[in-house]
C-alpha cells in the first residue's frame, strides 16, 4: 500500500511539473504559433524584401494606441501608404514621454482583416523590443514592411483592398536593463537606400528623376540652380528665386515649401527630420542623366 501510494504521489508531482512547465511556455508557444501562421493578425519578421514588386496594389492605413497608465503620446506620422504587392516601404511613428521620469514600453501589433497577416512582412520595426523613452523625449520611429505578392495568388483574401496595422504601447513592468533607448532614431545617420524608399512613396507621383512630370526632374538637383530647369512651367516664386540647391535648403523645402518660399506651389511636406536627411541622402546620389 505504500508503495503504491508513492508512486500515486510521484505520478501526480511528475504531471503537475509537467502542467506547470507547459503553462509557463504556452505564451512563448502561442506568439510563436501566430507569429509562423499570420493567426490574429499577427505580421511576420524577415531579414529583408526579397520579393519582386508586383502591379496590384494595396492601402496600409495605420493605428495607434497607448494603454492606460502609460503617460505617452502615440502617433502615425502618415495615416495611410498605398503601396504595390512586393513594395518596400516606410513609414514613421512618433511617441513621446510626457512623464518626467525615463519609461520603458513595449508594443503590440496586428494587422486587420486578421487573415491578411500572413502576407505582411516586416524588415525594421520598433515593435520586435523593448524601448526607452526619456523624460519629456519624442522620438520618430521608422517601419520597414512590405505586403507579400503572395496575397495575389490567394483566393480567400481576394476581397482585401485595405489593410489597418495597429499598435498599443504598454508600460514594461519588469523592464530589460539593456532595453535601447528610442533617442537613437534622432542620431542616426542618413541612409540613402531608406531614402530611395521613402522617395517612391513620397515623390515619385509627381516627380521622376529622368524626365518632367508634375514636376520638374530630380536627378543631380544637388548643386542646380532653383527654378531654372530648361522648358519646365516654374511657379513665379521658384521662376524668381536666387540660390543653388544643396543639402540643407533641399531639407528645408521637403519640411515645409511655402514657408521656404512664398508662393511655392508644392503641397507635399515630409515631416519627419529622418525621412527628410534620408531623401535628401538618396538624391545626392542620383546625377543628371540617370
Amino acid at each position: 500500500m505504500k508503495t503504491s501510494t508513492l508512486l500515486t504521489v510521484g505520478g501526480l508531482t511528475l504531471a503537475l511539473a509537467g502542467m506547470t512547465t507547459l503553462t509557463s511556455y504556452s505564451v512563448t508557444l502561442y506568439r510563436l504559433f501566430c507569429q509562423a501562421t499570420g493567426a490574429n493578425g499577427t505580421t511576420q519578421r524577415v531579414a529583408a524584401n526579397t520579393s519582386t514588386q508586383t502591379a496590384p496594389e494595396v492601402t496600409v492605413l495605420f493605428d495607434t494606441n497607448t494603454a492606460p497608465g502609460l503617460p505617452w503620446t502615440f502617433r502615425p506620422l502618415q495615416r495611410a501608404v498605398r503601396l504595390h504587392l512586393g513594395q518596400d516601404a516606410l513609414v514613421f511613428f512618433e511617441a513621446q514621454n510626457t512623464s518626467n521620469h525615463p519609461i520603458t514600453g513595449h508594443a503590440t501589433f496586428n494587422v486587420t482583416p486578421e487573415k491578411i497577416g500572413i502576407y505582411f512582412k516586416k524588415v525594421q520595426c520598433f515593435c520586435f523590443t523593448e524601448e526607452t523613452l526619456d523624460a519629456g523625449a519624442k522620438a520618430q520611429m521608422p517601419v520597414d514592411f512590405f505586403v507579400d505578392p503572395a496575397m495575389a495568388t490567394d483566393p480567400s483574401v481576394a476581397d482585401v483592398h485595405e489593410i489597418t496595422l495597429s499598435y498599443t504601447f504598454f508600460e514594461s513592468k519588469k523592464p530589460q536593463p539593456t532595453a535601447p533607448n528610442l533617442s537613437r532614431f534622432a542620431t542616426a545617420a542618413a541612409d540613402p537606400a531608406d531614402g530611395a524608399k521613402l522617395f517612391a512613396e513620397n515623390c515619385s507621383a509627381c516627380h521622376a528623376l529622368d524626365r518632367a512630370k508634375i514636376g520638374p526632374p530630380l536627378a543631380g538637383i544637388i548643386g542646380r540652380q532653383a527654378g531654372k530647369t530648361p522648358n519646365y512651367p516654374y511657379s513665379a516664386a521658384l521662376k524668381n528665386a536666387n540660390f543653388t540647391w544643396n543639402e540643407t535648403n533641399l531639407a528645408r523645402w521637403l519640411e515645409n515649401p511655402q514657408a521656404m518660399l512664398p508662393g511655392a506651389e508644392m503641397p507635399m511636406k515630409i515631416p519627419e527630420p529622418q525621412a527628410r536627411r534620408d531623401i535628401v541622402a538618396f538624391l545626392r546620389t542620383v546625377r543628371a542623366g540617370t
